[in-house]
């Protein structure tokens, strides 16, 4: 059996009270996510867009290039997969149709906001929102395009709440959003648990998506847990990408250095044996199924793998 079935955010969330999705950004990443014990994933499209296109978060990733990889960590990762879709890639017809492929190609919920381009220049969030009511048809073109399958969808509004006005308008596009058929809400610019009660309070009833919690040291922690009664079912984090280039950078600096391969061969904070991650990967079970198609069975005689230090020699 190379993959379990995936299930859905309705079942998970349903067993769960609450579960952190990290932010991934590939198969990879997505494969450690589910090595680690993690219960659901997020697709990034910032970090996808680093990761595939060496490009910041511009807003220039396609819906092609999102697709694709939707797919293949769909087919490779049994967690089920929330997909940022941006914006949907343009008006009603074109949220339609990426919600209907992003669907189809193994999402199991797309996250989409309100604003036209990414608002993380100063002073630029403000002039990239759109108006209420075209998002609120977004929206139900989103639901439309879902209708009949398993993936839910969830409202992302990325407006400024630092002022009284702000976060009513948060609550008014999260009240609207609903009525015109989301399955969840996200208020991007939660960073505060007061913040958290304050729109649990306004919107008690709705299903809640809290975003990064702790991303930066100017603000206040917060765990998980202690969201989740106030409705908060799903918790995102990114540090899946950070963590990987981190490692990758240690692991260059010092080759480079020693101008030989033996750190990444010798390292072991786990057993990993040899210098590449094949044994992060069920080699053997490729090699199983080719032996039941075949009749010509082999046997994995490569690198091992244990991430349980109770187990580790």
């Amino acid at each position: 059996m190379l993959r379990k079935k995936t299930k859905s955010f309705q079942t998970l969330l349903a067993e769960e009270k609450g579960v952190i999705a990290p932010c991934v950004f590939d198969s990879a990443s997505a494969h450690v996510a589910e090595l680690a014990g993690f219960k659901a994933i997020c697709l990034s499209g910032a970090e996808l867009s680093m990761a595939m296109d060496g490009l910041p978060d511009l807003g220039i990733l396609s819906l092609p290039e999102l697709e694709w990889i939707v797919s293949r960590i769909s087919e490779n990762c049994s967690l089920p997969l929330i997909v940022d879709a941006e914006d949907g890639f343009g008006g009603v017809q074109n949220v339609y149709r990426t919600c209907k492929r992003l669907a189809m190609a193994g999402a199991k919920a797309i996250l989409m906001e309100d604003e036209t381009e990414p608002g993380f220049a100063k002073g630029m969030v403000e002039k990239n929102i759109i108006p209420k009511e075209e998002y609120f048809g977004k929206v139900r073109a989103a639901k439309a395009a879902l209708e009949g399958t398993d993936c839910i969808f969830i409202a992302r509004t990325n407006v400024l709440i630092d002022t009284s006005e702000g976060f009513q308008d948060a609550i008014d596009r999260c009240r609207g959003s609903l009525e015109a058929g989301a399955d969840m809400i996200l208020v991007n610019q939660l960073k505060t648990m007061e913040q958290a009660r304050q729109l649990a309070e306004a919107i008690p009833d709705a299903a809640k998506m809290f975003p990064d919690i702790n991303q930066t040291v100017k603000q206040p922690e917060i765990w998980a847990p202690d969201l989740y009664p106030l409705g908060y079912q799903i918790v995102t984090m990114h540090f899946m990408m950070k963590g990987a280039m981190v490692g990758m950078l240690d692991y260059a600096l010092r080759v480079a250095k020693d101008g030989n391969n033996l750190y990444p061969r010798d390292h072991r904070p786990y057993q990993v044996s040899g210098q590449s991650a094949q044994p992060f990967y069920p080699v053997q079970e490729w090699l199983d199924l080719e032996g039941e198609l075949t009749g010509v069975y082999r046997k994995f005689w490569g690198d091992t793998m244990c991430l349980d230090p109770e187990e580790q020699g």
